[in-house]
């Protein structure tokens, strides 16, 4: 089954062409990240006129490189929710229109799924049922994924997620957008205990997470040292900050592991490639024996082939929209 696959939740522009879940006969993104950079993140405005600019020659090419024609496409699937609505409107629209004027079907497909479904494509043996851990820009989640479209969350953040955090401190460090990348490449040269930060924890919830406070702690840190005219050591305090995230992400999954009684984890989202976070999950899986799988870099960030992945999987479990699909802001993983 040959599925068009269209993203577009944020800042990137993607359109893919995949067979039966598995083979990426092309993936095709248009990042918008360096007009971002002089914002110091995403504007959602300039996000969606950039989407509605680039959609079309991201699709044609994405045809192109697959060698394939509208007519070759046994279906159209987009992402539409969760996201930027004005960037999902914009992909959603142009989907429908698409599925349309072609007489085919339109799949609709969940973000946070997509990124699940990466590891379909890196790992080709790789099956349900496992556990999950979903990391990027907007959300951290661990998720018992039970089959390819049935889903269950153990825990989440309460406030800000991972990617959230690594991207606004590194911001108030003085690092580019986008912040996280940037911050992991530095630590790579610091001292991780030179400074102490929090890791704090959810009284009512021994899965979920909270990121809050720990970004609060490290940009107190900055500020009082810029009010006494002092300079932080940026490798260290980023080397730091990095270990207490990865801690407080790996204590919960492997916790959920543990009492759940999982031997396969995955990782996924745009902060899976984070190099201490892949680091750190593979050494303490390999102590409980447990398989561990992660996405090629070039999938953890957005991009239209996880789409077409987790697509082929939404269509045999009957998973098809109408003329009337609207775009979701927010919308849980679990109700797909």
């Amino acid at each position: 089954m040959v599925i068009l696959a269209i993203e577009s939740s944020c800042d990137e522009t993607a359109a893919a062409v995949v067979e039966n879940g598995r083979q990426v006969l092309s993936n095709v993104v248009v990042s918008q990240v360096a007009e971002h950079k002089l914002y110091g993140g995403v504007v959602p405005e300039i996000a969606s006129r950039r989407h509605a600019e680039a959609i079309v020659g991201v699709v044609d090419e994405a045809l192109v490189q697959a060698n394939k024609t509208l007519a070759d496409l046994d279906a159209v699937a987009v992402t539409y929710a969760p996201g930027l609505i004005g960037a999902l409107l914009v992909g959603v629209n142009f989907a429908k229109g698409l599925s349309f004027a072609s007489d085919k079907p339109l799949i609709p497909v969940h973000h946070l799924r997509g990124h699940i479904a990466s590891n379909y494509i890196t790992h080709p043996d790789l099956k349900p049922p496992f556990l999950c851990l979903v990391v990027s820009g907007g959300h951290s989640h661990i998720i018992a994924v039970e089959d390819y479209t049935r889903m269950k969350i153990i825990g989440k953040t309460r406030d800000d997620a991972a990617g959230e955090v690594f991207d606004k401190v590194a911001r108030t460090m003085g690092m580019p957008y986008p912040g996280g990348i940037n911050l992991d490449k530095t630590a790579q040269n610091g001292n991780d205990k030179a400074f102490v930060l929090p890791h704090p924890r959810v009284a009512d919830s021994m899965y979920d997470l909270s990121f809050s406070g720990l970004k609060t702690a490290a940009i107190n840190i900055i500020h009082n040292a810029s009010q006494k005219g002092e300079e932080v050591n940026t490798a260290d305090l980023s080397a730091s900050f990095r270990k207490a995230v990865v801690d407080c992400l790996t204590e919960k999954l492997m916790k959920a592991a543990d009492d759940f009684g999982y031997k396969k984890i995955v990782l996924a989202g745009g902060v899976s490639a984070n190099s201490l976070l892949r680091e750190r999950t593979e050494y303490l899986c390999k102590q409980k024996n447990i398989e561990v799988y992660m996405p090629e870099l070039k999938y953890c960030g957005d991009n239209a082939a996880m789409i077409g992945a987790q697509a082929y999987y939404e269509y045999l479990s009957g998973n098809t929209a109408a003329a009337d699909l609207n775009a979701a802001a927010t919308k849980s993983i679990e109700e797909g």
